[in-house]
């Protein structure tokens, strides 16, 4: 039998003990410890705040989606911008994180996420980032849908009408055909030759022929007529223009010592290394291809480029055996006032304006240059507004310098270069230019206006 327990009236008796040793203990409540928790732990590594839609990259590093958004849409580097480690696939949000800091500090996302939505360039940013991010997860079958499917069956066409054109220069030799008058000097001019060139100044010289026939004008001959003698037998030109037409021709062969270009294809045969600087130079910086021949070659292309382009309203209705006399007069203060305005803000229609000019000499040789001219103005109009939207004024002068510096560089290694690159490669070079950067151009406007936000220039 148990003892009976006894009770110390020192302690109270039993309603002593129930009240300080209750039979069933309280749970004790745990609490969060965030005292060892840092605000550092949770910070961008490029703001140096709190993260809001922290994203992760391959090497480790937590960003801000939009500080990652707007270094991406600054730099167009796949890369960290801490420890430049290029990123795997696209960036993701890190959910985990998210939700921690945000429960962590509540407050402190929720304002800053109101001034990101508030702050329209970042919105911008982040948009184009994500369009770059679907553009990147899009499989090859869904780019060769809808409109992509169109444009690259239309590029394939282009391409084919390209191929059908250069076969058919080179097939019937036009390409490489060329007056030997160019490269031959007029002092070794033989009398049918002199006889050829007279007739390549136009349908007006037939009456004219005979005589220089008859007598056995050579190239030595051609040299020492003057405007008396053209005016008495047996040559006999009375009319004014069309002697002032022959002297003015004759004046540029005598400088030259050959017969001057008169298209495209004898251009390029007497100046190979010049007509390739040119067909890329207009395409990469035309203003400064333009201002280049001002300086460099004022007579000779300049003036008549400038009149081809801003001809003058007197001589829009002459005749043409005119037309070798305007070409090296000095400009009228309205041509030159029309030419610095296209000059400055559409330089590429002076291009296409020259190259209508020469339809009925270079049929679908002047159309892929009016089409590619059409093309680069609208690449320029995109290059402009999204320079206008996205960066900052203070930064074009900059921009403009490494353009200039760029341009001059590659300018020069150009001239280094020329005298050691073989005939048939610089021949290549020129075509695929002429008749193939068209059809690039067409995928570069397509992209542009597409998914504009998403072009890296």
């Amino acid at each position: 039998m148990l003892r009976p327990m006894e009770w110390d009236p020192a302690d109270g008796g039993p309603d002593a003990l129930t009240e300080e040793r209750p039979l069933t203990p309280e749970p004790r409540q745990s609490k969060p410890r965030t005292s060892n928790i840092s605000e550092a732990e949770f910070s961008c590594h490029c703001c140096y705040d709190i993260l809001v839609n922290p994203t992760t990259l391959t090497c480790g590093h937590n960003f801000c989606r939009h500080c990652l958004a707007l270094w991406w849409e600054s730099s167009r580097k796949n890369e960290c911008p801490e420890c430049r480690e290029k990123w795997e696939g696209f960036p993701k949000i890190n959910i985990l994180l998210r939700d921690a800091t945000e429960k962590i500090f509540r407050e402190v996302v929720e304002r800053r996420r109101a001034e990101i939505q508030a702050n329209p360039k970042v919105s911008r940013s982040l948009l184009a980032f994500q369009r770059y991010g679907d553009k990147l997860g899009r499989s090859k079958t869904s780019q060769n849908k809808g409109a992509g499917f169109f444009f690259s069956g239309v590029l394939t066409a282009l391409t084919c009408v390209a191929v059908v054109v250069l076969v058919y220069h080179w097939g019937s030799g036009v390409v490489e055909q060329q007056d030997l008058l160019i490269s031959k000097p007029v002092s070794h001019w033989t009398p049918e030759e002199v006889v050829s060139w007279l007739e390549q100044l136009g349908p007006w010289t037939e009456s004219y022929r005979k005589p220089f026939q008859l007598e056995n004008v050579n190239g030595r001959l051609l040299l020492m007529l003057g405007d008396e003698e053209l005016l008495k037998s047996p040559f006999s030109i009375e009319n004014q223009t069309h002697r002032r037409a022959v002297l003015a021709e004759l004046e540029r062969v005598k400088a030259l010592g050959v017969k001057p270009p008169q298209n495209l294809w004898e251009y390029k045969a007497a100046n190979a290394g010049k007509s390739l600087f040119l067909l890329y130079a207009l395409k990469r910086s035309p203003r400064l291809t333009i201002f280049y021949l001002y300086l460099f070659d004022y007579s000779e292309t300049f003036l008549p480029f400038l009149h081809t382009c801003c001809p003058a309203i007197a001589h829009i209705n002459n005749t043409v055996e005119s037309s070798f006399l305007y070409t090296q007069l000095e400009p009228s203060w309205q041509q030159w006032a029309e030419f610095l305005v296209k000059y400055l803000v559409l330089p590429y229609q002076l291009i296409a304006e020259f190259a209508w000019d020469w339809l009925t000499v270079h049929y679908w040789t002047s159309r892929f240059i009016i089409v590619n001219a059409m093309l680069l103005s609208v690449l320029e109009a995109c290059s402009l507004w999204r320079l206008w939207t996205t960066a900052p004024i203070r930064t074009l002068p900059q921009k403009t310098w490494n353009h200039l510096w760029k341009v001059l560089s590659q300018g020069f290694a150009f001239a280094l270069m020329w005298p050691f690159i073989p005939q048939f490669v610089c021949n290549c070079l020129f075509y695929w230019a002429l008749y193939f950067s068209p059809i690039i151009n067409i995928d570069l406007v397509v992209q542009q206006l597409m998914h504009p936000e998403t072009q890296a220039r």
